[in-house]
C-alpha cells in the first residue's frame, strides 16, 4: 500500500476543513467533500488545481483549505457567477453569487490561495496552466456543457492528476453520459470510480489501457440509469424503480483514505 502518500495530519485537517465548508450554502455532501478534500491532499503530482463551478465557494473551501494547509496551490475558480445555464444553481432573486463567494472563501481563511476568474469555462480554458494535478467539473450540467469542459481541459492534465465530476450520479444527463463515453470509455483514463455523485478518473495516458476491464464494468452499471436521466420524466413510476434497483449496483460509498491511495497510482511515492 501507499499510505505514506496520505499527510500524517490528514484526519485533523479533513476534520477541520469541514468545520468551515459545512458553513457554506451548496450541494456537496459531507461524503463527496471529504471525498474531494483526499483527492487534493495526494494526489501523485504537481500544479495548481482547477474548479470549473464555484457557486457560493463549498468546494472551493474544500480544496482551498488542504492546498493552503500543505504548501499546494494555487485553487483556480472558474465562474461567471451567473445563471445563464438550465442546470445552474437557482440564486433565488440574486443578480450574483460572487458577492457571497467572496465572503465564504473570505471567511474559511482561504481567499490568500484561491483565484477567481469570473468568466465561463470555455473563455478562460486559452489561459489556463498547462500541467493541473486535480481538475474539478462542477460547472454547466448540459451535455454540451459537461462534455465542452472536458475537452478544453483534458489537455491541461499531467498524467497522474485526477479528474473529479460532481452529480455524476445524479439526475443530470449530460454529466452521467459525458463520465462514460469521455472517460469510462477511454484509455487516457486508468482507475476510476465513484463517491456519492462524484465520478473520478486518473489521467493515465500511457498505462490506461490496463484499467479497460474495470472502467467498462463501472460503465455498464453506471449506465443503467442513463434509462432515467434521458427519459426527462424523472423520478416517478417505473424510472423510480429503476433507478432505486441499479444505483445501489453502481459502488459509490464512502472512501477509505488507505484503500483509495493503494488503488490509484503513484509515480513511485
Amino acid at each position: 500500500m501507499h499510505s505514506s502518500l496520505i499527510p500524517p495530519d490528514f484526519d485533523q485537517t479533513q476534520d477541520a476543513a469541514w468545520d468551515q465548508v459545512r458553513a457554506v450554502p451548496g450541494f456537496l455532501t459531507e461524503r463527496e467533500a471529504r471525498f474531494l478534500m483526499l483527492v487534493a491532499a495526494c494526489a501523485p503530482t504537481s500544479g495548481p488545481i482547477l474548479e470549473i463551478g464555484s457557486f457560493k465557494g463549498r468546494s472551493t473551501v474544500a480544496l482551498g483549505f488542504v492546498a493552503k494547509h500543505y504548501g499546494f496551490g494555487p485553487v483556480i475558480a472558474v465562474d461567471p457567477h451567473t445563471s445563464p445555464s438550465e442546470t445552474d444553481p437557482n440564486l433565488r432573486g440574486q443578480a450574483t453569487s460572487y458577492n457571497d463567494f467572496l465572503a465564504n472563501i473570505q471567511r474559511a481563511g482561504v481567499a490568500d490561495i484561491v483565484e477567481p476568474q469570473r468568466m465561463f469555462s470555455r473563455d478562460y480554458a486559452p489561459h489556463a496552466p498547462r500541467a493541473l494535478r486535480v481538475l474539478w467539473i462542477d460547472g454547466d450540467h448540459t451535455l454540451q456543457g459537461v462534455r465542452e469542459d472536458v475537452t478544453l481541459f483534458k489537455p491541461h492534465l499531467q498524467p497522474g492528476a485526477f479528474i473529479v465530476m460532481h452529480d455524476v450520479l445524479g439526475t443530470f444527463p449530460g454529466s452521467l453520459r459525458v463520465f462514460c463515453e469521455d472517460i469510462l470509455d477511454s484509455d487516457d483514463f486508468g482507475p476510476a470510480g465513484f463517491c456519492g455523485s462524484i465520478g473520478w478518473a486518473q489521467y493515465l495516458p500511457s498505462e490506461g489501457a490496463k484499467y479497460r476491464h474495470s472502467r467498462q464494468r463501472l460503465a455498464f452499471l453506471a449506465r443503467q440509469l442513463l434509462k432515467v436521466v434521458d427519459s426527462k420524466r424523472g423520478l416517478t413510476g417505473l424510472n423510480k424503480l429503476w433507478y432505486k434497483l441499479w444505483r445501489p449496483l453502481v459502488p459509490h460509498r464512502r472512501v477509505q483514505p488507505e484503500r483509495w491511495v493503494a488503488h490509484v497510482v503513484t509515480n513511485g511515492h
